[in-house]
């Protein structure tokens, strides 16, 4: 029996957390517990894109559990940015919980059980965040995300790992109580709603420089999107175990940063209120520093993880730069992106965890040759690189596309620049590892040292990722017309 669409909203958002006390009756009988997590992870997929034909079909179905004063409640609504989010959560869950398996058994990882159970708990924050009908919805379970994702930040429990937990807690927390919530607060007086509206409901309410300041409170606020100078959470992150990573950088964590950042603009700004506003328009010269800065630093970094980490931060302001252009078709681009860049960026950090599993090695200066005895692992590497520099035959490429025509109709010079630097940059700091895996000789040391690939379900999963990458680039239709309703409603 199909599910009605209420029902299935109700469903996607209490799942992984009815799974998480699956995994938590079965700690001690580690395959059943495991068991437990895919099976809840492909009942969450089930449920979540059992809403995709209604989505498609024009219905925006809801559901309202608490009203504590009027205009002020906890309600969810599906819409097609949501709709996106939550697919692709859903989606990944399934994927990152085999690589999951293979990762932490192959590594001997301690707290399983509890790492397991922080996954459910952020995942159903991850569903609640893009189904939220309003900014008090969104609110909550952005704060539950950051919450449930800090024990596995200091999964290891070290003091390196202990110290970077301060430094996320800290930024995430700091700019969600110090300047989302204060933004929230103004909204809702000013508007006398935080119900997220197509065209917006900021309308009339503020003028000129006020607004641009609630813009940056906005903007700033939302720590997860990774804005310089609210970046250093997310390199520091990188002491977390590779699953760990991937769900920061590609399934919920950033995710929910940067489609806050869209979901705000369009539906409590408007996109037609930012391009009449002139004070608005210093968010795109933020997202264009953040864009070519962390592009430049990532080119420094010898650790694979940390480069990758200032990758995430420059492809997240792609993102924030689409919105920022003020064009509709560079906002879909920037929707887009959020899919594009989920399954490029897992790729690669899969790749990573890969690398360091089976030949146990961090850094990039110890990647030569590696690609002859990881041939699976580099593939898939090199599939996720191309996305993130926007080459076809990689899902990365359309996004980009639609957000350089973006910027050429609203004659943004300085967004195309940013654009076309960007994308060298990231050429720069991704082939010079994708050529020396292939073709440099390993070092002697490595060829003391022989080894093959991960396990199965690392390799697998991998293996998935990399194909979604370049199915979303051969079929992109879905995904586009999710985009495409988000700006022509």
């Amino acid at each position: 029996m199909m599910l009605s669409p209420e029902t299935a909203i109700l469903a996607s958002l209490f799942l992984p957390l009815a799974g998480g006390v699956g995994v938590l009756l079965t700690s001690n009988r580690p395959n059943l517990r495991e068991a437990v997590t895919i099976v809840t992870s492909l009942l969450l997929l089930i449920s979540v894109f059992s809403l995709l034909p209604t989505i498609l079909d024009g219905g925006r179905p809801a559901v309202t559990l608490v009203e504590m004063l009027p205009g002020l409640s906890i309600a969810f609504k599906v819409e097609p940015l949501g709709m996106l989010f939550a697919g692709i959560a859903s989606l990944l869950w399934p994927i990152n919980s085999l690589y999951s398996i293979g990762y932490m058994r192959a590594n001997n990882e301690k707290h399983q059980t509890r790492f397991y159970i922080c996954f459910t708990i952020a995942l159903s924050a991850a569903v609640g965040i893009a189904f939220s009908a309003n900014l008090l919805t969104l609110f909550i379970f952005y704060e539950m995300l950051t919450l449930s994702t800090y024990p596995l930040v200091t999964h290891k429990g070290t003091d390196d790992a202990m110290t970077a937990g301060r430094t996320y807690l800290g930024i995430l927390i700091g700019t969600s109580i110090g300047l989302l919530m204060p933004a929230i607060i103004w909204t809702w007086s000013v508007a006398g709603t935080t119900d997220f509206t197509a065209g917006g409901i900021l309308d009339g309410k503020l003028q000129d420089a006020l607004l641009g300041l609630m813009l940056l409170l906005y903007m700033f606020g939302i720590g997860k999107a990774a804005l310089m100078p609210f970046h250093r959470w997310l390199p520091a992150a990188m002491v977390a175990p590779t699953p760990v990573s991937a769900l920061l950088h590609a399934v919920a964590v950033v995710k929910a940063g940067v489609f806050s950042v869209v979901k705000i603009a369009v539906y409590i700004f408007g996109i037609d209120l930012l391009q009449a506003q002139p004070w608005t328009h210093w968010l795109l010269y933020a997202a264009g520093f953040t864009i070519i800065t962390a592009s430049l630093i990532a080119l420094r970094q010898d650790n694979l993880k940390r480069r990758l980490a200032y990758s995430t931060i420059s492809q997240l302001s792609y993102v924030i730069l689409g919105v920022a252009i003020l064009a509709p078709i560079s906002a879909m681009g920037a929707a887009l992106h959020i899919a594009a860049h989920a399954f490029g960026k897992i790729t690669l950090f899969f790749a990573a965890g890969s690398i360091y599993t089976a030949a146990h090695k961090t850094e990039i200066s110890q990647l030569d040759g590696i690609g002859k005895r990881m041939p699976w692992t580099m593939g898939a590497f090199a599939i996720g690189a191309l996305s993130m520099i926007g080459v076809p035959p990689a899902a990365g490429f359309i996004s980009k596309w639609y957000m350089l025509m973006g910027a050429f109709e609203a004659d943004q010079i300085v967004a195309i620049g940013v654009i076309i630097l960007s994308t060298l940059l990231n050429a720069a700091y991704f082939i010079p590892i994708i050529y020396a895996a292939f073709f440099k000789q390993e070092s002697t040391e490595s060829a003391q040292h022989p080894h093959g690939e991960a396990p199965l379900p690392i390799v697998l999963a991998l293996s998935a990722t990399a194909a979604l990458t370049l199915l979303l680039f051969l079929f992109p239709q879905v995904p586009l017309e999710l985009a495409r309703e988000v700006v022509q409603p």
